[in-house]
């Protein structure tokens, strides 16, 4: 089979490698044009074109899809695949592969369809998620489902880490279900109309809300921005991220404002006061600073009990 490979980040180039691997012919790799980024703005390629690099397949990079849709049609592939690839596909390209085009979801559809599926369900504080494959059609992640598989989130896992294990997963049911459609055997579910939405992440919503968001919210913020974007606060005038923390069970006073940091020690660790208890800091990021433990930064950087994050 003939495959035309869509995507961008590394969840997507470990599905484009098991597919190489497993010896299905990448007729060509269509990825975004690279970017700027860092302090220096070096122009950075993705982590699917560096895969395709290193294989020497046939790499695409086009601003839209129309540009290469005349390219797309003489390669002439049997299965389009789409894994994180961030463009909607038009008809005329999702009706030109002879098996379709297939999309790596990691959700559960209908739930959480959009761009930050892994980020949500952790920020929601959800049990339990998963990966689906679906046959794509023009409307966004609601295609008709062709496998599904369900994953315990651990209380305290990150995005990061369920990204990873998803990746993984995601790469398996992936052949799974090609292997399915070319042998015939293949099973395709509509989705029902209840579903939710999982939107772009935004800066604002990555800044801790104290006054309204009680001790297991913050924890969830905090581990699902995390390592993306990360959830931060501003202490007087600096900026504060929190990459882990963990709720405190041990009986503390509700005397001070939620935000207020109610022990810190270099040796005991720091403590702020939320609405319904406190949570522990127990990894954390100063500004222009390295993420590090907080017995770490405790050492070089002082807080004082009574100061007060907002």
């Amino acid at each position: 089979m003939r495959i035309l490979f869509m995507g961008t980040p590394d969840f997507a180039r470990e599905s484009l490698q098991k597919l190489y691997e497993v010896g299905y012919e990448i007729c060509g790799v269509v990825t975004p044009p690279d970017r700027p980024k860092g302090r220096g703005m070096k122009m950075i390629a993705c982590e699917v074109k560096e895969f395709a690099l290193e294989k020497k397949l046939l790499i695409f990079q086009p601003e839209k899809l129309s540009q290469i849709k005349d390219d797309i049609f003489k390669l002439n592939p049997d299965m389009i695949v789409v894994v994180s690839y961030g463009k909607f596909l038009p008809k005329s390209i999702l009706q030109m592969p002879k098996y379709g085009c297939l999309n790596v979801h990691p959700s559960l559809l209908p739930k959480y369809r959009g761009s930050a599926p892994i980020q949500w369900a952790i920020i929601n504080g959800d049990k339990t998620t998963g990966t689906t494959i679906m046959k794509m059609n023009s409307k966004m992640d609601a295609g008709d489902i062709i496998l599904q598989k369900e994953v315990e989130i651990d209380k305290n896992e990150t995005t990061g880490q369920l990204w990873e294990r998803l990746a993984s997963l995601s790469c398996d049911l992936l052949i799974k279900a090609i292997t399915q459609i070319e042998n015939g055997q293949a099973t395709f579910t509509k989705q029902g109309e209840n579903y939710t939405l999982a939107p772009m992440l935004t800066k604002d919503m990555a800044k801790i809300n104290w006054k309204q968001q009680n001790s297991l919210e913050i924890k969830n913020l905090i581990r699902g921005l995390n390592p993306f974007m990360g959830a931060y606060s501003m202490l007087g005038q600096k900026k504060v991220k929190f990459w882990k923390v963990e709720i405190v069970q041990e009986e503390t006073s509700q005397t001070s404002e939620a935000g207020t940091v109610i022990l810190s020690d270099s040796k005991k660790g720091l403590y702020v006061q939320t609405k319904d208890g406190a949570i522990s800091i127990l990894e954390i990021q100063g500004e222009n600073a390295k993420r590090m433990s907080i017995i770490d930064f405790l050492r070089g950087n002082q807080i004082k009990v009574g100061e007060k994050f907002v």
